[in-house]
């Protein structure tokens, strides 16, 4: 049943100049964008959504130094809106990495997804689930080691990677600072959009759905059973229980184990195992296969995680919508085809917001199952520029070859009538609405 809001409506019309820049800085594959939109007689309104960087980026504190020194410079050091999408790493890790610098920013209002209230029992669930999930992967990595499965390892590892942590902090360390940083308010997709007179222009919240169906459908096949909390519970618990050293099911105890890569120079192993080579045949290899399931785990970890985006749609005078998803996934998008509000006595839904977008944020850096189709960007008529904050090369290291992805990519050039903005790439030609340096690109809308 769609949800619905009395509100009143945004006179149009646009002063001189630019309605609003954003500016999508490039510190790496990670997201961080400052948006600014001019008011009639006091210092540019800003909102800053989002600072981070992956984990494993070359240099990366001083490159989440230097966005956030020019943070400082260009907003004078403050910002009324401060968002925290969702807690990943590569969307968090600049208020830990560049603390010192982001100490000296004042903000007017924290905004972070219903999803971190600890008075809402859905969210603690998401919580705790989260966090079982965390610590029965960072076991499987351990017991891969172990086992000489460094690749198996690393995969997973990359994974994990999203949660932290620099200097041992973590996505959650990260998020307490910034929630620390000004007033906080818990957004939820059921509250009335907020009208500010000057600016003129009005924010509606989008996502996450507070359900929990929703929130967990990451893929969009009606054949996916969506059950990332139940496969977080069993898994955990399995991996939990065969690594402890009294686990009944192991025939010796730690003290008498000896980890797979010894093996390799022992004798008694090399003639009955391993064999020629350094490898052994695939045959008797089942020293890993107790953890095919972590690949799954982690990879459904970090796709619900992405669904517990804050979601954002900032109205502009003259209707037009800078669209901002974090990390949507497909249960997020899904659920703003119920959303309602009444301005005016006008409806207004979510995909009638979708479809003044002017501006899109791409989800996930051009990931498969970030943006829709059909409910997603073929919505977006009025689509001018399409934002991805992606690092190619930085993707391909982690082995995310698809990221963005090529069908995805094509479309948003199809769709978008200036044209498809990456951190990775300089737009030749260079396009007439944005300005690029080597540390940001301003996009005027």
């Amino acid at each position: 049943m769609a949800r619905k809001k009395t509100v009143k409506s945004i006179p149009s019309g646009a002063g001189n100049g630019p309605r609003a820049t954003v500016r999508m800085y490039r510190q790496g594959l990670g997201d961080c964008f400052l948006v600014t939109i001019p008011r009639k007689d006091q210092q540019p309104f800003r909102i800053l959504i989002d600072c981070g960087v992956i984990l494993g980026t070359e240099d990366s504190d001083g490159k989440m130094t230097r966005v956030a020194e020019n943070i400082i410079k260009e907003t004078s050091g403050h910002v009324d809106i401060l968002v925290a999408t969702h807690q990943h790493w590569d969307h968090l890790s600049g208020f830990v990495q560049a603390a010192d610098v982001f100490a000296k920013l004042t903000v007017g209002e924290v905004w972070v997804a219903w999803t971190e209230d600890p008075d809402d029992d859905l969210a603690n669930e998401l919580r705790q689930e989260r966090a079982q999930a965390i610590a029965a992967l960072r076991m499987s990595v351990a017991a891969m080691t172990m086992a000489g499965d460094a690749s198996g390892a690393s995969e997973i590892d990359d994974l994990i990677g999203f949660f932290g942590a620099a200097r041992g902090a973590s996505t959650d360390d990260a998020m307490k600072a910034v929630m620390s940083m000004g007033k906080l308010r818990y957004c939820r997709a059921t509250d009335s959009p907020v009208h500010l007179e000057d600016p003129d222009i009005r924010i509606y919240v989008l996502g996450p759905p507070h359900d929990a169906k929703q929130i967990r459908r990451t893929l969009p096949s009606a054949r996916d059973p969506e059950t990332y909390g139940v496969a977080a519970h069993q898994l955990s618990e399995n991996i939990a229980a065969a690594l402890q050293p009294d686990d009944e099911d192991t025939p010796f105890s730690d003290l008498r184990s000896i980890p797979m890569p010894m093996t390799r120079g022992m004798e008694f192993f090399r003639r009955r195992y391993w064999g020629p080579g350094d490898d052994a045949p695939d045959w008797r290899r089942i020293d890993t296969a107790w953890l095919d399931g972590a690949s799954a785990l982690a990879l459904a970890l970090d796709s619900a995680t992405n669904n517990t985006s804050l979601v954002l749609a900032v109205e502009l005078p003259g209707d037009d919508v800078l669209l901002f998803v974090g990390d949507a996934q497909v249960g997020n998008w899904l659920s703003w085809a119920d959303l309602s509000w009444n301005v005016d006595g006008k409806t207004v839904t979510g995909p009638e917001l979708l479809a003044r977008a002017v501006f899109y944020k791409v989800g996930h850096h051009g990931s498969h199952n970030a943006t829709l189709r059909a409910k997603g960007l073929e919505l977006m008529k009025k689509l001018d520029v399409a934002a991805i904050p992606v690092d190619h090369a930085m993707a391909v290291k982690k082995r995310w070859g698809n990221m963005p992805l090529p069908e995805l990519t094509s479309a948003l050039q199809q769709a978008a009538k200036s044209g498809v903005v990456r951190i990775d790439e300089t737009p030749d030609p260079a396009l007439s609405n944005v300005t690029a340096t080597d540390l940001y690109f301003d996009i005027s809308i």
